[in-house]
């Protein structure tokens, strides 16, 4: 992907929404809901501050981060979809 962020950008790769429910229901396409949890798979410099400084990012290249509803831009490169948000609209980095 050749898709650079600027500032405190962050791009995502969207997950897969859940196929079933915990009790074993097959969900529809129509009722899937789209899911807030993504693979950061770029990062801009980071916030440019009033001093001339970059603010450092707090979330880096393969996070797994769960994100705002209805937040950010789709996009899609090489038939591949993707979500640029800002960080702030991170909501946390989901650790293993």
């Amino acid at each position: 992907m050749k898709l650079k962020p600027l500032d405190d950008g962050v791009v995502i790769k969207q997950l897969e929404a859940e196929e079933k429910t915990s009790g074993g229901i097959i969900l529809p396409d129509t009722a899937k809901e789209k899911p807030q949890i993504g693979k950061v798979v770029a990062t801009g410099p980071g916030k440019l501050q009033d001093d001339g400084k970059r603010q450092k990012m707090n979330v880096k290249k393969n996070d797994k981060v769960i994100y705002a509803k209805y937040i950010g831009s789709d996009v899609e490169i090489d038939n591949e979809k993707y979500i640029i948000l800002r960080e702030s609209d991170i909501l946390g980095i989901i650790e293993d």
